[in-house]
Parts: C-alpha cells; sequence; structure tokens
C-alpha cells in the first residue's frame, strides 16, 4: 500500500471531550474517521512517515485527555465487520474488526446463542480496546476467550497476526497497554454453541443467578443481570445520568506482596475484615473500592465545587457532573490516591490511559 503524505479525511480541530465517555479533553488539531482497516492503516502510516504525532481514538471509555487536548492527528476507529465461524464440537470462532461497539457484539453473541462473553455485557468501548486493557468483569477476562489479533506494527509498518499468548495479558494490562508502537485492526474469540454461559465464577452473579459457583447458565440471562447489577453501580452508560460519565473504575486493584500484607492489616485493624483474593504467585489483590470508602471517601464524595464526584453509586468511578475541566478530575484523583496512602500505606494506579496529562 502507498504511503500518503497528508491524512485523508482530516478536518479542523475538533474537540475530544465529545469523544470521551468522561466529556473531557481539549481539542485535537486534525481529526479523522476511518471506516476500513485500509485507511486505518494509511492514515497511521501517513502520520507516522511524516513524524507528526497521532493518537488512536477508540470508544474513549479508557481515556482521560487533557485539558489542552492533543496537538497532532486523532484518527478514530470507525471499522466495522463480524463473522461466525462454526468450527467443530461446538467450538466457534468470532472476528470482530476493531472499530465495533462491544457491547453490540456481546449482544450479538448472546442473540445467537453463543457463550463467553455474557459476563462482559454493559461495557463501554471499541473491540480493538479489549485486548489492550485484557477486559474483564463478573469473573471473565479477556484472555480466558481471545484467539488472536491483527495488528499493525508501527516500526515496521506491517500488519501481522499474533497469538494472544504473545500479548501479555495480565490483570488489566497487557504488552499493548500504555505504548503506541501497534494498532489492533481486528480480534478473534473462541467461543462455544449451545446458548449457555461461561462458569460462573462470581458470587454476586452466581448468587443473583440462583446458581452455583462454577455452573453455567443461559446467555441471555447471564446477560440481562450482568445489565442489572452494572446499572445499580453506574456502569451502563446513560446520557442523563452523571453517575455514568466516567471512566468506568478509575483505579485497579492493587496488588501488593504477601509479605506487605501484615503492615496494611496492622492498619485496618485487628477487628475489621479487609477483602483479599489470590494474585500471581508470592502476591495478594486488594479491593480498591473497599480502601476507598475505608479511606473516608463515601459513594458522592465531591470536589472543585462539586464539578467532579466519586459516583453516588459505586466508588471506583470518577465522574464528570456536567461542567468539569480534566484538571478537576486528576485533582479528586490524586486526593484519593493519597488519602488510601495515608490510611493504608497502599497506593493506587489509575485504569485510564491519560494522554497529555499525568496523576
Amino acid at each position: 500500500m502507498a504511503v500518503v503524505t497528508t491524512p485523508p479525511s482530516a478536518t479542523e480541530p475538533v474537540a475530544l471531550a465529545a469523544h470521551t465517555t468522561l466529556r473531557l479533553g481539549g481539542p485535537a488539531a486534525r481529526f479523522v474517521n476511518a471506516t476500513t482497516a485500509a485507511e486505518l492503516v494509511e492514515v497511521v502510516r501517513a502520520a507516522d512517515a511524516a513524524r507528526e504525532p497521532l493518537l488512536v481514538l477508540g470508544g474513549g471509555s479508557n481515556l482521560v485527555i487533557a485539558d489542552s487536548g492533543f496537538d497532532g492527528t486523532v484518527v478514530r476507529i470507525g471499522t466495522s465487520g463480524r463473522r461466525i465461524d462454526r468450527l467443530s464440537d461446538g467450538r466457534v470462532q468470532l472476528t470482530v474488526e476493531a472499530g465495533e461497539d462491544w457491547d453490540e457484539v456481546v449482544a450479538h453473541t448472546v442473540a445467537n446463542d453463543l457463550g463467553g462473553l455474557e459476563c462482559l455485557s454493559g461495557i463501554p468501548g471499541l473491540v480493538g480496546a479489549t485486548p489492550v486493557q485484557n477486559v474483564g468483569a463478573y469473573g471473565v477476562e479477556i484472555t480466558d476467550v481471545l484467539v488472536s489479533v491483527d495488528l499493525l506494527d508501527r516500526e515496521s509498518g506491517q500488519v501481522r497476526m499474533v497469538p494472544a499468548a504473545e500479548l501479555g495479558l495480565a490483570y488489566r494490562t497487557s504488552v499493548l497497554k500504555g505504548k503506541d508502537n501497534a494498532v489492533v485492526l481486528r480480534a478473534r474469540f473462541a467461543l462455544t454453541d449451545g446458548g449457555r454461559s461461561a462458569p460462573i465464577a462470581y458470587a454476586e452473579l452466581a448468587r443473583t443467578l440462583g446458581v452455583e459457583a462454577g455452573d453455567r447458565a443461559p446467555v441471555r440471562d447471564v446477560r440481562k443481570v450482568v445489565l442489572e447489577l452494572r446499572r445499580g453501580k453506574g456502569m451502563v452508560l446513560d446520557p442523563v445520568d452523571n453517575d455514568t460519565w466516567s471512566a468506568g473504575s478509575f483505579f485497579t486493584n492493587p496488588i501488593i506482596a504477601e509479605d506487605e500484607l501484615p503492615a496494611v492489616l496492622e492498619r485496618v485493624g485487628a477487628d475489621v475484615a479487609m477483602p483479599s483474593y489470590p494474585a500471581t504467585e508470592g502476591h495478594v489483590k486488594l479491593s480498591a473500592a473497599w480502601l476507598i470508602e475505608r479511606a473516608g471517601f463515601r459513594k458522592g464524595h465531591s470536589a472543585r465545587d462539586g464539578r467532579v464526584s466519586l459516583s453516588t453509586k459505586h466508588t471506583l468511578a470518577l465522574t464528570n457532573r456536567g461542567s468539569a475541566r480534566t484538571e478537576d478530575l486528576l485533582a479528586l484523583a490524586a486526593e484519593v490516591r493519597d488519602g488510601v496512602a495515608e490510611a493504608f500505606g497502599v497506593r493506587l494506579h489509575p485504569e485510564p490511559v491519560l494522554v497529555g496529562c499525568a496523576l
């Protein structure tokens, strides 16, 4: 494919706040909506050849953009296309272009009685972002179902298929996260036929479904319950509900070494049961939401004259109440992070990607 010197379809400055779920972010110098994988590759190659700053934008659901915006080209992934290949023994491979809306894809699999993605219902964003973040919810992560991705390698300019095993998928991360040397063009997922879910691993979900942990349930029932649970926490996008003007969970659950746990428990107090979970060998995972609340930050805690607040439904979501700026959100995030560190000696880390700003 020929390399062009000017990205096609470039426009005048565009306010990026309109393209993030936080409704925050300054202008982009140029904005391109790439509707095919070929156009996306062309735009990225052109910007790289010109050594021009480039931001690849998906659904904007896991993104915090500075008030100053982005002084370069922003290319929005607007690609579409899905294909279901039925293999053998009830196995199915789903191939999806990176620009497809994630929840619409999950709904499509459920409507076709395919199991594997139902616990990931209601998560905002596009398909291309899911392997980058190793998106997960209610006991299922992308690593459980991902087969491979097609990547544009920005260093070589070549497109190649990369197996999931080479992506370094771990808790809310991958070798792609925090880097800009590759662009996901499409992803492939291994699903099952027959309308039954993956084994239910999340206690709250199992309890609500009325099944035992490890059981399977009808995919339609699981999707319905997951959406209900997420709505109750303000985690399903709603244009009239400021509790959903967020980037989802702003902080990851901290993972600490086992030998650090006694010091944390000492600060918590002997009479308080702190939740903790097994993690990688020699480590434990703590609940960020529990630490935030125990550090004194309740649901709805606000700052900057009420321009930003913790969600009134879930302390892990930092929300724009309608008139915020990115600097307001980061100030609240720093207040929460520092409060948890002071109370328990545990440092929280942001889950969203920060562009042009830092915490």
